[in-house]
């Protein structure tokens, strides 16, 4: 924290058990606050916050009270942020009329969702909560790095906010700052998202290139991680290349290496290059990949050898060598 920041006497964390960046992000918020802050949680899946709680208190981190509902959340805790699957999830956290976050009073709370949706459901959600309170505050802020990011405390937060946002500056910013290492103030609501879709559009058809790539090379013969050294060293070089390499065994100890188990599921790759796909018409953005890499993942996340892993499978998909 600097001397410009607040200190905030209770957070609040909401996941969903499908979202394994959660437990993570929440743990590192819990790590970096005072031990005066309590950490309010709710998750739809009684055994993680019972396991959570237990870890917690094993590395003595400081007060975490688990609660009964999203509106137990957000009643006791000054700022309350939230990850979930989909826009529909968002919804149920925010505007449900008995157990929402919105249920109960909503003063001058501040709430920040973490989730990648569509920009009509977070416009709506925002809209809420203005009508709730017109001293409340709603940002959304989406956040790019996967489970692998998320543990490492090195993840990337895009938030709908601008950099002149006072309380976005002294309250928030210094609570992602205990959760990720780069936050991007994009200038207004709903543009963090946009700008999350538009990263995820690019490494999904990014990571499908260099599935491609790998392949050709593969099969004619080339070591694959001497053919990753060459692209890294070339104009082919990018992320999913160096960081992320579909092919097992080029980039250890990451999911591709490791039956593709963990990472950002294939089926949130179809979610949100959809979503990117409508962000684009709604701004009659031309496209020409979108849509062969959409069929592609969709593919993917229905074929037995491919469904529920991470998104990089795709190289499976297409044949490649493991």
């Amino acid at each position: 924290m600097t001397n410009d920041s607040r200190q905030p006497g209770a957070v609040g964390f909401i996941a969903e058990k499908k979202v394994d960046m959660g437990w993570w992000m929440a743990l590192n918020l819990r790590k970096s606050l005072s031990k005066s802050t309590t950490l309010y949680i709710y998750d739809i899946a009684i055994p993680v916050l019972d396991d959570f709680v237990a870890l917690a208190q094993s590395l003595n981190l400081g007060v975490v009270v688990v609660c009964r509902d999203a509106r137990e959340v957000a009643d006791k805790a000054d700022v309350s942020f939230t990850i979930v699957p989909e826009g529909r999830h968002v919804r149920d956290v925010f505007l449900d009329p008995t157990n929402g976050l919105l249920a109960g009073s909503v003063g001058d709370k501040t709430f920040v969702d973490c989730s990648t949706i569509d920009t009509a459901t977070s416009f709506a959600v925002s809209k809420a909560v203005a009508q709730a309170s017109p001293t409340a505050y709603f940002y959304d802020a989406p956040v790019s790095g996967g489970t692998t990011g998320a543990e490492a405390g090195t993840i990337t937060f895009m938030a709908g906010a601008c950099e002149d946002d006072a309380n976005f500056q002294t309250l928030v910013k210094p609570l992602l700052k205990m959760m990720g290492k780069n936050i991007f103030c994009l200038g207004g609501q709903s543009l963090g998202l946009v700008a999350k879709l538009a990263n995820n559009y690019l490494s999904g058809t990014q990571a499908i290139a260099t599935s491609e790539a790998m392949n050709i090379g593969i099969r004619h013969g080339i070591d694959p991680k001497l053919l990753s050294e060459v692209f890294k060293k070339s104009s082919g070089n990018n992320y999913t290349n160096e960081f992320q390499n579909p092919v097992p065994g080029v980039c250890p100890g990451v999911p591709t290496s490791n039956g593709y188990k963990g990472g950002f599921k294939i089926q949130l790759m179809v979610k949100d290059i959809t979503l990117a796909m409508e962000s684009a018409k709604e701004v009659d953005a031309k496209l020409v990949l979108g849509e062969a890499g959409l069929a592609a993942y969709a593919a993917a996340a229905e074929d037995p050898r491919c469904k529920g892993l991470d998104s990089r499978v795709i190289y499976r998909w297409l044949g490649g060598k493991e």
